[in-house]
């Protein structure tokens, strides 16, 4: 069975460093993953660098990647999807020429209001107006719901406010969803619940998941998904990442442990794990620190 892996290191994973890497370095870094095999990778944000110092200079790391596509260096099909929050970000990612977008929206209010500082209702305003736009500019929108297994502040989320978040996202015309478990809470028989549930009202290839492994459950989680028909997933070289606003959410899920975990049940990413350490241990140089990545601390002489 193939599977799709949309790699959000670079961009998920970086604006929650605390050292901003310069653009030479966030170009290097996504050079590497589309050389690993990767066909999805964020490359930045359109948001504002007062509040996110990290992502500064997106367009010119998009604008070089462009570059790369048109002489070959880099494959052409290779999607480079932005993260944009707002109609402001929208344009400057019609100035950048972007093909695809991601919106972002959470499933509690408190949570709304401490990412993206508005309500809920006040989110999808802001989500009507951009895939709007997007769609007159011919521009796909991927779709982000984070806290939907739990948040920091309020606890348990309900199921039925995530899936008609879903719901609504999809009907406003996101060609894909992803459900974020933010603070690494979720468990197997929670993702069972929720994408049993998710399946009566949308149709399972328009839904991705998106594990952090805070608690260790993260690939239990992509198994549990997999076994009920999810095929898209997000991870982030080396587990990147975090929360900023969820104290202790520890990193994403590792793209090498996944796809380690995905190659050895006989499906196809496509991606090479070798190279994939081989990255870990660069970036791990940029960033100062190890990473959490439990096949990326193996040697990449095994996966030959």
């Amino acid at each position: 069975m193939k599977i799709k892996i949309i790699e959000v290191g670079a961009r998920d994973g970086l604006q929650n460093e605390m050292q901003a890497l310069s653009v030479k370095d966030r170009y290097d870094f996504i050079k590497k993953l589309c050389d690993s095999g990767l066909k999805i990778i964020e490359a930045g944000a359109f948001v504002s660098p007062k509040w996110v110092p990290q992502m500064d200079n997106s367009n010119k790391v998009l604008t070089k990647l462009f570059k790369d596509q048109t002489s070959g260096k880099i494959n052409s099909k290779i999607q480079f999807p932005m993260l944009v929050p707002n109609m402001k970000g929208f344009q400057r990612a019609m100035d950048s020429q972007t093909k695809e977008i991601a919106i972002f929206g959470a499933c509690s209010e408190s949570f709304s209001q401490k990412n993206i500082n508005c309500s809920i209702n006040q989110s999808f305003g802001h989500f009507k107006a951009v895939i709007n736009a997007a769609k007159k500019n011919n521009v796909k929108v991927r779709a982000y719901l984070s806290v939907a297994f739990g948040c920091p502040y309020e606890g348990k989320v309900s199921e039925q406010r995530v899936i008609k978040l879903t719901e609504k996202l999809i009907q406003l015309g996101a060609y894909e969803v992803s459900i974020g478990d933010t603070i690494g809470v979720a468990t197997p028989k929670q993702v069972r619940s929720l994408v049993n549930k998710l399946g009566l009202k949308i149709p399972l290839k328009k839904v991705a998941m998106h594990f952090h492994d805070t608690r260790g459950t993260a690939l239990a989680n992509v198994l549990a998904s997999l076994d009920l028909g999810i095929h898209t997933f997000d991870s982030s070289l080396g587990g990147l990442g975090g929360c900023p606003y969820a104290k202790g959410a520890s990193g994403n899920l590792a793209t090498e442990d996944l796809v380690y975990m995905l190659e050895g049940m006989g499906h196809k990413t496509g991606v090479d794990i070798s190279k994939l350490i081989k990255i870990n241990k660069w970036i791990e140089n940029k960033v100062g620190h190890q990473l959490p990545s439990h096949v990326g601390k193996t040697e990449s002489s095994l996966y030959k």
